[in-house]
């Protein structure tokens, strides 16, 4: 048993996850009633992340800033240009891909029992009470754009501390990093338990009905961080971009995409970081705020969705309106993290934009949900993956500035 054990923990996270995913499709397919149990090893997986991630946001963010020595470097302003741009590039591919192959919706689902927000304005109100929430209602609410505020003011105000204030901060940390480490070591056994709900709950066939509309959406995210975004590395790092995108996508976008949570998967995204190399003083500021504003699976869900019903009801749509969706899309997505539902939620908004009638829209809605088990599974791992990718990104450019060598380990 302790050489099994020995073999086991030597093998890497991402062959374990696989060997996990592997057991739970099995287990799925050939005896779904008899293994129904193992799902509570995805829900306290998932569970476990959701509960830790608030708090080692808060004392990481906090930390990071109380210990910030003047004058040095954090990069941050190339981060969220990075962010920012990314999430307008993915809206733009969504119009574009969605004008190349037109997609027609069959109407007859609807979300009545959702309430989508009313306008941009509703978005942005939204995202300005959760940055004055209560810290610790933010923090057991998981309101990330809360415990971000909190959290940088704290910061900010303990950078007069004694010394020792700051380390007992930094140790406090230290110690919920370790805990994160001790939860993603169970992460193939909650990937497990989350793809053999997934697949025992809903099965493949009830969304083949939808293949085309999965395909644009999925299609499209794929062009998004297959080729989209290696541009974007490239033109910073100016070295062959893949390795880095892949290694995003392997290590960070495997589990967002079992797990569904661009919170759950703060923790991981902190451990690619460190893997990688990078300051510590940026990242554990940009992944949370990545988690929150960049949001290009989202822009590509409400910019697809939203086409899909324009060509549905044979409206005509112009180039400068594509624009302007591509924009809204991009500015609504960077805004979702307080809506209820996320990017579907949003769909209305942009649906407006072309005079459908919000019923309408809220039937478009409907069809999201149906899809959601993929859609959102892709829509996570595009999101959540990048937000290591770009960090990375303008920290490997600062290095190429500095003649350093860009190294990154398999």
């Amino acid at each position: 048993m302790k050489k099994l054990m020995k073999s086991w923990n030597e093998l890497s996270l991402v062959k374990r996850i696989i060997i996990g995913l592997a057991i739970g499709i099995i287990l799925a397919v050939t005896i779904p009633e008899v293994a129904k149990p193992i799902v509570i090893l995805g829900s306290l997986f998932v569970g476990a992340l959701k509960g830790v991630a608030p708090v080692l946001v808060f004392l990481l963010v906090m930390a990071a800033i109380a210990q910030h020595k003047s004058g040095h470097q954090t990069n941050m302003k190339s981060i969220i240009v990075l962010y920012l741009l990314g999430t307008f590039l993915a809206g733009v591919a969504a119009v574009v891909v969605s004008f190349m192959f037109p997609v027609n919706l069959t109407l007859t689902a609807s979300a009545e029992s959702v309430t989508a927000p009313g306008g941009v304005s509703e978005v942005l109100k939204s995202l300005l009470m959760n940055i004055v929430d209560n810290p610790v209602k933010a923090i057991y609410n998981a309101n990330y754009i809360g415990i971000l505020s909190w959290s940088i003011l704290l910061g900010l105000a303990l950078r007069g501390a004694s010394d020792s204030t700051k380390t007992m901060i930094s140790n406090l940390s230290d110690a919920v990093s370790q805990i994160v480490k001790w939860i993603i070591n169970f992460a193939p056994l909650g990937i497990m338990g989350l793809v053999f709900d997934t697949i025992a709950t809903n099965g493949i066939e009830s969304l083949l009905g939808y293949g085309q509309l999965l395909a644009v959406l999925i299609g499209c995210m794929v062009f998004v961080a297959l080729v989209i975004n290696p541009i974007i590395v490239f033109i910073y790092i100016r070295k062959n971009p893949f390795p880095l995108v892949l290694k995003c996508l392997k290590e960070s976008g495997i589990t967002a995409f079992f797990t569904r949570s661009s919170a759950a998967n703060i923790p991981v995204n902190m451990s690619l970081c460190e893997k990688l190399g990078l300051d510590k003083n940026t990242y554990s500021v940009s992944i949370p705020l990545g988690a929150t504003i960049n949001m290009a699976g989202a822009a590509v869900t409400i910019a697809v969705l939203t086409l899909a019903a324009v060509n549905t009801l044979g409206i005509k749509v112009d180039i400068g309106t594509s624009i302007i969706l591509s924009v809204l899309s991009a500015v609504a997505a960077c805004g979702a993290s307080g809506v209820a539902g996320g990017s579907l939620l949003l769909i209305p908004l942009a649906c407006s934009l072309f005079g459908i009638p919000n019923d309408v829209a809220m039937k478009v809605v409907g069809v999201g949900f149906i899809v959601g088990v993929l859609q959102d599974s892709c829509e996570t791992a595009l999101n959540s993956s990048t937000d290591v990718l770009f960090t990375a990104t303008a920290e490997f450019a600062k290095w190429r500035k500095q003649g350093k060598e860009i190294v990154i380990n398999k």
